[in-house]
């Protein structure tokens, strides 16, 4: 099923009533989604998924033009994404890094996904755009920082977000996330 962003998308029956719950780290590029998911997942022994890899070739080639995403570009992008993180979280807790950078985009995840948490990596743009400086290897250039930014809509009160502040040392950056997360066993 195809969800347009923006558009509600039906709430499958199994997602809200699913065993597990799953954790969405998000920021714009360079806040540590990445390293953040991956070591959260691990101290969870939850698996982990990264947006990145549900990108179709013809995002990546736009991003590393220097082109922003489109909303339209984005769709079948996250219903991938959620539907993977879907899939995995019924056999276990899953987190999971993507940049999520609007309201409409959260909610097109938390009704394909069900029960999400989530866990916003925030920092200075000075302090983003040097990190992403020093990941030359990566398809997301500097030049992008600025339009995410614009994107960014924070999640509000009623999304329960936790903030968790990048410019801190890493292990402190996980640490809080992992301590201010609720369990994400069954219920």
């Amino acid at each position: 099923m195809r969800t347009e962003i923006g558009e509600a998308a039906p709430v499958d029956a199994r997602a809200a009533k699913g065993p597990y719950g799953a954790v969405l780290v998000m920021g714009v590029c360079g806040s540590g989604k990445t390293s953040v998911g991956r070591a959260l997942a691990e101290r969870l022994s939850a698996r982990y998924l990264d947006a990145d890899d549900f990108h179709p070739p013809q995002n990546v080639e736009a991003m590393r033009a220097g082109q922003p995403l489109t909303d339209a570009m984005r769709a079948p992008w996250l219903s991938a994404l959620a539907d993977a993180v879907e899939a995995a979280r019924h056999s276990g807790p899953v987190v999971f890094a993507c940049s999520a950078l609007k309201r409409s985009y959260r909610d097109l995840l938390r009704a394909r996904i069900g029960r999400l948490q989530i866990v916003h990596l925030t920092g200075t743009r000075e302090v983003i755009a040097e990190r992403m400086a020093a990941r030359p290897d990566h398809f997301m250039p500097v030049t992008l920082l600025d339009s995410q930014l614009a994107d960014l809509e924070e999640p509000g009160a009623d999304e329960r977000p936790l903030f968790i502040d990048v410019q801190q040392p890493f292990t402190a950056v996980v640490n809080a996330a992992e301590a201010r997360l609720p369990r994400l066993s069954t219920h």
